[in-house]
């Protein structure tokens, strides 16, 4: 497979001596939905900002296609669009023209630049806001915004920070297959999210950052594999008595009349169900108290905090 993006031994230091960035080695496949998570304050924003030459290299080396950065920072911004977390827009100018001048950086004539917007527009839902001004649009649009803004020089790579931050459940699920669609027609996309269930949800390989280091790289698929613990919230229509310990079951009580209950991926619902009637406990409500990959995530950082 073709490399999108690889960072070889990559560190960052600032000028007070904090070190951002330790050693950190990853690759992105051309083609892929990457998710490249991590806690606030683990090094996410350093290596987006290096990778779109806003962030100088202490050390290390970053290929964009093939290209090293410091050695041709121009590939990399025709080639890279970039959605940050901060709207960053100018708030007194119609839209329609902040993406026709946003074209002209890139060397896109108006014309194309035209025909261009009127698209990511249509497929954003914001084209009958084109002659609105960014004070005048609700968060939502604001963020579609700065997606087709992102857009505008039909980059190969889109890094998507926090995309859909802030923005309401069916506006994210509208948004997600629209990601689903440009990574569809070839774009590789990587996608940071506090959202956990969105990069489960989408993305096909991801990387976990925590004080500056890679602490996991693996495949979707290896994360659903690798988690064998599953933990429920179980609500009961009986009360819960104190110091009962069912069969199999890690059981802890959260108040009268809810639990926790941990077990191994092959114990089935059915079973837990079935062994808290031992304990004349009938459940009403049962649902999972996070995703496989919000488990992981817990662990992993909980793991590195504590050494």
């Amino acid at each position: 497979m073709e490399k999108a993006l690889e960072i070889i031994g990559l560190n960052k230091v600032y000028r007070n001596n904090v070190r951002a960035l330790e050693n950190i080695n990853l690759t992105v496949e051309k083609g892929d939905l990457f998710a490249f998570l991590g806690p606030n304050g683990a090094g996410k924003s350093t290596v987006i900002g290096i990778i779109s030459s806003l962030v100088r290299i202490t050390s290390g080396d970053v290929y964009v296609l093939g290209e090293n950065i410091k050695k041709n920072p121009d590939f990399a911004k025709r080639n890279i669009g970039l959605v940050p977390q901060e709207y960053n827009l100018c708030q007194f100018i119609p839209i329609e023209e902040t993406m026709i001048s946003v074209a002209g950086y890139f060397g896109i004539n108006r014309k194309d630049a035209e025909k261009k917007t009127y698209t990511l527009f249509n497929q954003l839902g914001i084209w009958h806001k084109r002659k609105n001004t960014p004070r005048e649009l609700s968060g939502g649009m604001k963020r579609r915004l700065m997606i087709a803004r992102a857009l505008i020089h039909s980059p190969k790579i889109l890094i998507l920070d926090e995309p859909t931050a802030g923005v309401d459940t069916e506006l994210r699920l509208t948004m997600w297959d629209f990601f689903q669609e440009l990574n569809n027609q070839g774009v590789t996309i990587i996608l940071t999210t506090h959202y956990l269930e969105e990069a489960e949800r989408l993305c096909k390989n991801l990387a976990i950052i925590h004080k500056g280091k890679i602490i996991q790289r693996s495949t979707m698929s290896e994360v659903f594999s690798m988690k064998k613990n599953h933990t429920y919230i179980i609500k009961t229509s009986e009360l819960i008595t104190d110091g009962i310990q069912p069969k199999g079951l890690l059981f802890k009580k959260v108040d009268q009349n809810t639990c926790e209950v941990t077990v191994d991926e092959n114990v089935s619902v059915t079973y837990i169900i079935n062994e808290l009637k031992n304990f004349n406990l009938n459940v009403i409500n049962i649902i999972s108290k996070r995703n496989r990959l919000e488990e992981l995530f817990m662990d992993l950082t909980k793991e590195e905090v504590s050494i």
